[in-house]
């Protein structure tokens, strides 16, 4: 049998407008432990380049807050 994934969908969004705005907001988001960023409550930087060479030697790459690599550069310059 053929799932119709756009039907699903669109049942799946009405069943959630019959949600009050309160279960929304709860079941909605969910938390996701991020390594090094929520391991102390906060963090204090003197200038953005301090804070920059913070994420390069500290955050695991695949959260997104390293600079770009030179292969990730020349993609982008070319689109």
């Amino acid at each position: 049998m053929k799932n119709d994934w756009l039907t699903d969908f669109k049942e799946q969004c009405e069943r959630s407008l019959q949600r009050s705005i309160e279960d929304r907001m709860r079941y909605g988001f969910n938390y996701v432990y991020k390594p090094v960023l929520d391991d102390a409550e906060w963090r204090s930087f003197d200038s953005m380049e301090e804070y920059r060479r913070w994420c390069r030697e500290n955050l695991p790459e695949y959260l997104g807050y390293g600079e770009l690599s030179d292969l990730q550069r020349r993609v982008l310059d070319e689109t």
